[in-house]
């Protein structure tokens, strides 16, 4: 665990960290990937990432999971995406959306796995987070799918879930696309995460808090980012 002393603090190291990793890709593999996750944490960090000069035009950004509602929405991760990442120097970056308008969301979770595949693979670059549930991803507690995007050994690289507490339908990468990340980087926030943090870390059902999963059976070690 990296602790910082201030949300600003974080957000400008992980960008930096984040920005190196893609600039060796584009320069060793002449592409890069990242799949980032939505909600209100990492707002900073995009912001701070947007604005570093590397071959945008050459990497390509997925999101670890969405809701199931087009870009328009409040609640869309595409639209926090859209608005706070892709601009300044990462407004030539490739978008990969998991939404799809006016199909279900299990033939949704098909097509964008269809779209994951034609971008580069494994990830250079995951950032999760974390929600004081332990869920991460769209890896809900009480979800009826969570043993199938939890299970490394799955096929499925991106699913629709549904979850008490979760709102609406989600999509979202499984297990094994994660874990073969090059880097993998948790991002929490606040000591209420922390604490969520603390008892993942002891032993326990995956089922109760999800996070365990990435914690336990990512290819790298999964580094945690956190500050007050």
């Amino acid at each position: 665990m990296i602790e910082f002393e201030t949300g600003d603090a974080l957000a400008e190291a992980l960008a930096k960290r984040v920005a190196d990793v893609l600039a060796q890709a584009v320069e060793r593999d002449g592409a890069a990937s990242l799949a980032v996750s939505g909600g209100s944490t990492p707002r900073g960090f995009f912001l701070a990432l947007s604005k570093h000069a590397l071959a945008w035009d050459k990497v390509a950004i997925a999101l670890v999971d969405e809701r199931f509602v087009p870009s328009s929405h409040e609640r869309s991760n595409h639209r926090l995406v859209a608005t706070l990442l892709l601009q300044n120097e990462a407004a030539f970056a490739q978008f990969v959306p998991l939404f799809a308008d006016g199909i279900s969301a299990a033939e949704a979770a098909r097509r964008a796995a269809g779209n994951i595949a034609a971008i580069k693979q494994p990830f250079d670059a995951v950032i999760l987070g974390m929600g004081t549930d332990g869920h991460t991803a769209s890896w809900f507690p009480q979800s009826d799918q969570l043993d199938t995007v939890t299970d490394p050994a799955t096929d499925e690289t991106v699913m629709a879930i549904d979850a008490p507490g979760a709102g609406e339908p989600r999509l979202t990468l499984t297990l094994p696309v994660i874990a073969r990340a090059g880097l993998c980087i948790l991002h929490i926030e606040g000591s209420g995460k922390k604490d969520v943090l603390d008892k993942a870390l002891q032993p326990g059902p995956v089922s109760a808090l999800p996070i365990r999963a990435a914690l336990k059976k990512t290819g790298s070690p999964l580094q945690i980012y956190w500050a007050p």
